[in-house]
């Protein structure tokens, strides 16, 4: 076992962050730069003052220490008082202090993530500090600190108070702004599927898409925090308490109930329960005709918030309805539903098939924008996972959203699906601004967050794709591609034990999901585990009963070791895969064993080549196993021929 080089110290660190970049960036870039290159300049001419060191520069942010935390607090507050002058920059600080291990790739441990945390949490123009801080400032008189109240941040077993450096030349905030996010939020909910209580079995995907349409109902409340289905349906058939349900998600409250179908006739039961001690707060009946089903759905959604209205600070309660009537015709419909139904089951065959169904739904009803949208999001799918050539997918992924958004204009998860297939088509603006309309409409999309995060890794913010990370984690705790993302950005961002905690935490759900196995290698592996590291990919090869499968990182797990002949054999095992499977890319896989084995020019004429063929899967080489090349000429023009940012 190789340990990780580092020296232990004693340090302040502080996180700083400009707010709003990005969007300045999508408006006037010129503008953006300018307020970015203030902001370094200040930085970097008071951290010299106070006698720190600004370690690595990450998008708009930037990570420094102190030997002293009164010259850090001192240093923060100067720069909030320089940029709040004309022109201003609006910034985020957050400072904690601790030991850390400092080596040449950056900083780590505890105390950088507490301050990454607190940073996350501030508001522009304002200092904020963990209660660690503020118990040095006690005995300066010059300070004055006001108390935010104790906080839960992620990761941290403890809740910590927070404090803002208050002063008169720089923003202070009030209490009330952070209110809801110290505590457990009251107006949170989480709607389980409901119980299919007719005798046909095959009517499951009717009382599956009456849960979905409450959910996305919900979504639309403003205040109201609503978890993801992912999460809400991992407890389908299950018999588990409400409060443990409440505990597992989250939230404060659980919508719970049935559905009957007797030919044309709907039955439709609810309850609304709270988590904490199991109580009913509303329960009513539905009994309709099917054609009545989205009255129904909408007279739920609405009774659902006004319930919670009285008790809760929930500011918006919409005139319109909050479930639209879809399309007309029920026979469009519920192949919709039996499309929905294959869609969620998240595999290639079962996308293919809703595919089919959704291409007759809208046949039936050349009207249906949500089919259309749907249709578009099993494109971008098997564009992004190599089932059908991206040049095809991703321009019929676009076709179809353009015509979803020419009936309706209002679905966020259209304007998802055309931010991925621009994300994946390296159109870094578009791409953005669907993203931002998607999370506009839905600010509950877990899975907008989810690849909000990949966007912001591809142009190099790791900050915030790890705050766009947890953001969906929170709205959907269960899922487990959101679990094993989480622990890639923490391991893209250097958080090495938050990584390895959160792979952890992602196969205590799953002991089998290869995606964590391997992430849960990679994080051993540059935290200096090799040994560890190559178990877990040997083991993901064993769970997947396939020898080939993770070939390519086992290859260049062993190029680093120097064990190069079996290296090699990895290589010659991806050539009997590339004969194999005729349909699928290899051309990345190549690239990677020979980074391992340290070849950069076989590297760069197989990104060349990545390239050239405009593959998707380049957006993820700004990730940390991509690392040696790095500070490569060659890594930085394909950067600029992909036009993205070089820092």
């Amino acid at each position: 076992m190789v340990k990780r080089d580092g020296i232990r110290m004693l340090a302040s660190v502080m996180f700083t962050d400009m707010v709003g970049y990005t969007s300045i960036m999508q408006e006037n870039e010129e503008t953006a730069k300018l307020l970015r290159d203030r902001y370094r300049k200040v930085l970097e001419e008071k951290v010299f003052e106070h006698l720190g060191k600004v370690i690595h520069y990450f998008g708009d942010g930037a990570v420094t220490i102190f030997g002293s935390v009164i010259e850090s607090v001192i240093c923060a507050k100067a720069i909030q008082s320089e940029l709040l002058k004309e022109p201003k920059v609006n910034l985020r600080i957050g400072i904690h202090a601790g030991e850390i291990v400092y080596d040449d790739f950056g900083v780590y441990g505890d105390t950088v993530n507490i301050a990454s945390r607190i940073e996350s949490l501030s508001k522009g123009g304002c200092v904020l500090f963990s209660s660690k801080v503020n118990d040095e400032l006690k005995n300066h008189t010059e300070f004055k600190t006001k108390s935010l109240g104790l906080f839960e941040l992620k990761n941290v077993k403890y809740p910590i108070e927070i404090f803002a450096l208050n002063s008169s030349d720089i923003i202070v905030p009030n209490k009330s702004d952070f209110e809801s996010r110290s505590v457990l939020r009251n107006n949170s909910i989480a709607v389980l599927p409901f119980v299919n209580m007719s005798g046909d079995p095959d009517n499951e995907f009717f009382s599956d898409g009456i849960t979905e349409e409450i959910l996305n109902g919900l979504s639309k409340v403003d205040g109201l925090k609503v978890t993801s289905r992912t999460s809400a349906f991992a407890f389908k058939g299950k018999n588990c308490d409400i409060r443990e349900i409440g505990k597992q998600l989250g939230v404060r409250n659980i919508l719970e109930g049935s559905v009957r179908k007797v030919g044309n006739r709907v039955r439709v039961t609810a309850q609304l329960i709270d988590t904490l001690d199991g109580y009913h707060k509303w329960s009513d009946s539905f009994d309709r005709d099917i054609k009545d089903i989205f009255q129904v759905q909408d007279e739920i959604a609405s009774t659902i918030v006004n319930t919670l209205k009285k008790s809760l600070n929930i500011t918006q309660i919409q005139e319109k309805p909050l479930i639209k009537t879809p399309t007309t015709n029920l026979n469009a419909y519920q192949t919709f539903l039996k499309a929905n139904y294959f869609w969620n089951k998240w595999t290639p065959s079962n996308v293919k098939r809703a595919l089919q169904l959704l291409k007759k739904a809208i046949q039936i009803d050349s009207k249906f924008a949500q089919a259309y949208s749907a249709l578009s999001a099993c494109y971008v799918y098997l564009g992004a996972i190599g089932k059908m050539k991206s040049s095809v997918a991703f321009s019929e992924a676009k076709r179809y959203a353009q015509q979803a958004l020419s009936i309706d204009d209002q679905l966020p998860d259209t304007y998802l699906s055309l931010a991925m297939a621009n994300l994946f088509s390296w159109k870094w603006d578009e791409a953005y601004k669907s993203f931002q309309t998607a999370l506009e409409l839905n600010p509950n999309n877990a899975d907008a967050h989810h690849y909000f995060a990949y966007y912001m890794m591809a142009i190099n913010n790791t900050r915030k794709a790890v705050i766009e990370a947890e953001k969906a984690h929170e709205l959907d705790p269960l899922s487990l591609p959101i679990n094993s993302l989480l622990g890639d950005m923490y391991l893209n961002a250097g958080m090495f034990l938050d990584a390895i905690e959160q792979y952890k935490r992602t196969l205590e759900l799953d002991s089998t999901f290869r995606a964590a196995i391997n992430g849960l290698g990679w994080a051993y592996f540059h935290s200096g585990n090799e040994d560890e590291a190559l178990k877990l990919f040997k083991k993901a090869q064993e769970i997947a009963n396939d020898e080939f499968r993770s070939i390519a990182i086992l290859g260049h797990i062993l190029g680093k070791l120097g064990r190069t002949d079996e290296s090699i054999e990895c290589l010659n095992r991806i050539k009997i895969l590339e004969e194999k499977e005729r349909d699928s890319n290899f051309t990345i896989d190549y690239a990677l064993i020979y980074l391992g084995l340290g070849n950069l020019d076989k590297v760069f004429e197989y990104l060349e080549k990545a390239f050239e063929e405009k593959l998707g899967v380049l957006i993820f080489i700004r990730s940390r196993h991509w690392k040696d090349i790095h500070e490569e000429e060659r890594f930085k023009l394909l950067l600029q021929k992909m036009k993205l940012p070089l820092d």
